[in-house]
């Protein structure tokens, strides 16, 4: 998979008919605790908290070209991909259903049937709930939309364009992985637009079926992906986001919850943005190789800053969230 810039200009275009672009600001009080010149891309001010809008928007776009016979969509989440898919397939005036695990964040779910989406809930992790959802799909006649999909990471991408066009210069860029979108998003934008930033994978040492695939070369599942930081919560690794990020990211780094709780606290105390546990686990990445960026300049995605507010409560007090 690779994009033109074209690709991406026309993505933007896209998008941005329904949300602004989103902020990058170098923020002071980063720059002193971490010694580098931090730009923060705050995919945390979409109109769904989360990044995941854009390849919504993208997404859904393509779906009512291509199947304009398809009565609703039909998928799994955490959250974020559920708030943007639920958004972006009622405007289109699509039914939009929803398959969450049990236990899911319960303000992510009110805000996913705020959006229009049939929430349900079902089996212990993502990855069980994901495989329901392809079930019904079938059963029902749904569209299944993957995590991972070519108009997907093109929407994903654009917070890329966006970063690349105002901060073309950046030596290193710190992003969380999940089912690989973001990522994936961030290299093919960097390349589309001919930048030589570094961009570094982060993924919770809970759940590091993404680092344990691109280090061995093939699909590695692992046996739990329990952390609060749901948005890297998975399994299960998905082989065309492998294939990208396997190859072009600079190395993956692991993370524990006490540092994503950590970097949450640093967000709101640096810059008074909320961080959910996904979107500060970049900012963990940087924390760990601070002595290595000193000088440099460093993009970090705070991709989501939908954290539950029981959650917020214990880490402001210190503590660290139970998944």
């Amino acid at each position: 998979m690779q994009f033109s810039h074209s690709d991406l200009q026309a993505a933007h275009a896209l998008v941005t008919t329904q949300m602004q672009p989103t902020p990058q600001y170098a923020w002071p009080q980063l720059a002193a605790r971490f010694g580098a010149e931090v730009w923060i891309k705050h995919e945390n001010h979409t109109p769904t908290g989360s990044f995941k809008v854009r390849g919504a928007i993208t997404f859904i776009d393509w779906l009512r070209r291509t199947h304009p016979d398809v009565p609703g969509i039909c998928t799994a989440t955490r959250g974020n991909h559920g708030q943007g898919q639920a958004r972006a397939a009622v405007a289109a005036g699509l039914t939009a259903k929803v398959y969450v695990p049990r236990g899911n964040s319960v303000e992510k779910n009110a805000a996913m049937r705020a959006f229009g989406a049939e929430v349900i809930e079902f089996g212990e992790d993502f990855d069980t709930a994901r495989e329901e959802a392809i079930h019904v799909a079938e059963a029902e006649g749904l569209f299944l939309v993957p995590p991972f999909h070519p108009e997907l990471v093109r929407g994903v991408a654009t917070y890329g364009y966006e970063l690349f066009s105002a901060v073309p210069d950046l030596d290193t860029i710190y992003v969380p992985i999940g089912c690989g979108s973001g990522i994936c998003g961030t290299i093919l934008a960097r390349d589309a637009l001919g930048a030589k930033a570094e961009i570094v994978g982060v993924v919770s040492e809970n759940a590091q079926t993404a680092k344990l695939s691109a280090e061995a070369g093939e699909l590695i599942a692992t046996d739990s992906a329990r952390t609060f930081a749901d948005g890297m919560a998975v399994r299960v690794p998905v082989a065309e986001a492998l294939e990208i990020y396997g190859q072009k990211a600079a190395r993956i780094l692991t993370v524990s919850d006490a540092e994503v709780a950590e970097a949450i606290r640093i967000y709101y105390r640096d810059t008074h943005n909320l961080a959910e546990g996904a979107g500060a686990a970049p900012l963990v990445g940087l924390m760990q190789e601070r002595a290595a960026m000193a000088g440099k300049k460093v993009g970090v995605i705070l991709c989501g800053g939908n954290i539950d507010t029981d959650w917020f409560l214990t880490v402001m007090q210190g503590g660290v969230p139970e998944a």
